[in-house]
């Protein structure tokens, strides 16, 4: 197998995860080739035993390579997918973070989670993205203009509330008066959305969620609408511009921009082990049955 390494910092627990990682996949004579900026970090922070002059570098991906190994959180897979974007290539996140719904094998898994999934031993979760326009055109987020978790409008340099004017499908919905509004993917949907207040939806739904964030509307509340929506938003306010943010990548836009979302053509594949469930990790993560009157 060709396999791709990413991440984007050092933490403690980093090193030994990278150590036995990369013993895992010499030891079985894999092709391995580690982001270049990341290869840095750990050449400059690593004390690593591991000979890191044996390895190849890559700075973008191509459709030769089989897997993409994430090391860190949450972020970090979201920040992977904009090497993958439409390359169909799988990927698999160590948790060296903190929640982890996506990067889901944790430190002392590694081995037998690798042996696993180099054997060919795994299932795919196919996750729907969300892609974005802009009228008129904005370059900051041409290249890379879909997000995995989330896209939301917020204001900006104001504690002033925004107005975003929203239409599905060319019908009015509502303006809703707030901070902001994510469009949530069912990814998303444990993410900034959750935070405020949406609801947990299961990857394998065919849904979206509009979440307002702290809406001044008191009766304005998460809707789950079909994924073959499209989503029209404009935003007005006491400033003239606002951003818009996908995943954790955020631009400038001014109050005349027409914000467009809808469906990605494309799906993410995030590798998860035979024993592993959504519901599993989820009642995990969020502590469901551990109030000890259960």
């Amino acid at each position: 197998m060709k396999i791709a390494i990413y991440g984007q910092y050092y933490h403690n627990n980093t090193q030994d995860s990278i150590e036995r990682l990369l013993k895992v996949l010499t030891d079985k004579n894999h092709s391995v080739c580690i982001e270049n900026d990341f290869f840095n970090i750990i050449k400059h922070e690593s004390k690593a035993s591991v000979n890191l002059t044996t390895f190849n570098t890559f700075d973008a991906l191509d459709n030769s390579y089989d897997l993409l190994i994430s090391i860190g959180g949450d972020g970090t897979i979201l920040r992977a997918i904009t090497y993958v974007k439409d390359l169909a290539i799988p990927i698999v996140g160590i948790n060296t973070g903190r929640l982890g719904f996506l990067a889901t094998i944790q430190t002392n898994q590694i081995e037998d989670a690798f042996e696993d999934i180099l054997n060919g031993n795994y299932k795919i979760s196919e996750r729907a993205l969300l892609c974005v326009e802009t009228q008129p055109e904005n370059n900051d987020i041409v290249a890379t203009n879909f997000a995995l978790n989330e896209i939301a409008v917020s204001r900006k340099n104001t504690t002033s509330m925004i107005t975003v004017e929203t239409h599905l499908n060319d019908e009015y919905l509502t303006s809703y008066w707030a901070d902001g509004l994510i469009i949530s993917t069912p990814t998303g949907s444990t993410g900034y959305s959750l935070s405020c207040g949406g609801p947990v939806i299961t990857p394998e739904t065919d849904s979206f969620v509009l979440t307002p964030i702290a809406p001044h509307n008191l009766n304005a509340r998460p809707l789950v609408i079909p994924d073959n929506t499209e989503i029209r938003l404009k935003v007005d306010g006491r400033e003239e511009h606002y951003l818009l943010s996908l995943d954790s990548r955020i631009a400038t836009l001014h109050n005349s921009t027409v914000v467009t979302i809808k469906k990605a053509d494309f799906e993410i594949k995030m590798v998860e082990l035979l024993q592993e469930s959504f519901i599993d990790t989820l009642r995990k993560k969020m502590l469901w049955g551990e109030d000890k009157r259960n």
